[in-house]
């Protein structure tokens, strides 16, 4: 199912690309003494914004107004860019910034303003995200998702399993061994889960690996060795009786983790807040980190764009960085916290303090390094149509409605004739 260079330059994310050759006024929003910006509820610190809001650092007589955009955010920031009437200044973008690429033209090259000389502040990889396969420096980073082991010190203690974080990586260095410890909790404290569902274990397998489902010149790689271990590897979980089958989005999510069902979970670092100290507050103490079995992995984190609309790039460029400097990314960890992509954060007494949450354990230091040991991997704009497919899939057999091999070949099908529908192939 190879892909043409020309195609995957020219095509895009379906229609909503399309679109973005319509006709209408150029012009950004806002007046001629304020910067605007978009983003998402919980994607950047109010404090920091607030300051902005007084006046731009540097810039004189310029402000920033920001909006929050609360649903159908990427589908507003396209729309507005299809028309080329009142476009942001500024555009924040999640950690689907490839879908962006075949738009590269509506953004201008940081490089050109700049960005070389931050570059050396930034992980290596999360810089990579940001840059077009022609080189062209769309997005700035933000924040990063690395992955962890999450675990219920307490459960693990009552099953005979030394507790200590480093002692946990060593028992389950990889799934295998990840897999095997599950089945000896299980043997104290039965139903007990290490995965919320079986698309966890796909994502965060596929989080960890050097590449994924295409390469940057548009070859097809979602029916590789690499993905199918992945695929493989969920289903085995589920049919180790380890996976608790609370799928994404349903009260039961929540409920595994207050009943203390999920005794384990290798995750993104945004899940304690989303997971614990949310689902279940009175857990607090008894949860600990350790490296994630199969390596270091990231799921998420997000970017910043300047659109060829903006009435003032140079400053536009001044706000970015500053928003994103090592001091500020770690004031953004503590509200709402954001991992940063600046490794000299991960040394600011306000991330290297004990959280309580997880019996004083300086989480930061497992997450960094996580962060620092992530070998990166090329993200392209239809990662989600593939990965979709084979998510689908992987439900349908967590459900017993088919095989693995008949869920495989399916998703093959599925994602080839939704290629084509994209122009991709």
């Amino acid at each position: 199912m190879p892909l043409s260079r020309r195609t995957f330059l020219a095509a895009g994310t379906g229609a909503a690309v399309a679109g973005l050759t319509g006709c209408g006024s150029r012009s950004s929003l806002g007046s001629a003494s304020e910067l605007t910006m978009w983003t998402w509820v919980g994607s950047v610190n109010d404090d920091l914004i607030g300051q902005a809001e007084k006046g731009i650092p540097g810039y004189d007589g310029l402000k920033l107004s920001m909006t929050r955009i609360g649903s159908n955010y990427k589908t507003k920031v396209l729309t507005a860019l299809a028309g080329k009437s009142l476009v942001p200044d500024i555009v924040a973008i999640n950690d689907d910034v490839a879908t962006y690429f075949p738009n590269a033209d509506q953004f201008h090259d940081l490089s050109e303003l700049g960005a070389k000389e931050r570059e050396n502040d930034f992980l290596a990889w999360k810089w990579k995200l940001g840059v077009t396969p022609q080189g062209k420096m769309m997005a700035y980073p933000m924040d990063t998702g690395p992955t962890a082991l999450f675990y219920r010190s307490d459960l693990f203690e009552k099953a005979g399993v030394d507790i200590d974080p480093a002692a946990v990586a060593q028992q389950a260095p990889d799934w295998d061994s990840y897999i095997a410890l599950g089945k000896k909790i299980q043997q104290a404290i039965p139903g007990a889960a290490i995965t919320d569902n079986v698309n966890s274990v796909f994502a965060y397998r596929m989080a960890q690996q050097p590449q994924r489902y295409m390469t940057a010149d548009g070859r097809y790689l979602g029916d590789q060795d690499h993905v199918r271990e992945a695929f493989d590897l969920a289903i085995r979980v589920v049919r180790e009786g380890l996976s608790a089958n609370a799928q994404d989005g349903s009260t039961d999510a929540d409920a595994v983790v207050t009943n203390g069902r999920l005794v384990a979970f290798n995750a993104a670092v945004w899940w304690a807040q989303l997971g614990p100290k949310n689902a279940a507050p009175k857990t607090k103490g008894n949860w600990r980190v350790a490296a994630a079995p199969g390596g270091a992995g990231n799921r998420g984190g997000s970017f910043l764009a300047i659109t060829k609309y903006c009435k003032n790039p140079e400053a536009a460029f001044a706000f970015i960085s500053w928003l994103e400097s090592a001091q500020n990314q770690a004031e953004a960890f503590l509200d709402p916290v954001l991992f940063p992509s600046t490794p000299a954060s991960y040394t600011d007494p306000r991330l290297t303090a004990p959280d309580e949450f997880f019996g004083g354990q300086r989480i930061v230091d497992v997450f960094a390094e996580s962060a620092k040991k992530y070998p990166g991997a090329y993200f392209s704009p239809y990662d989600s149509i593939i990965g979709d497919q084979l998510s689908a899939q992987l439900v349908i057999v967590e459900t017993g409605g088919k095989s693995p091999d008949q869920a495989w070949n399916d998703a093959q099908e599925q994602i080839e004739r939704e290629l084509t529908r994209a122009g991709a192939i």
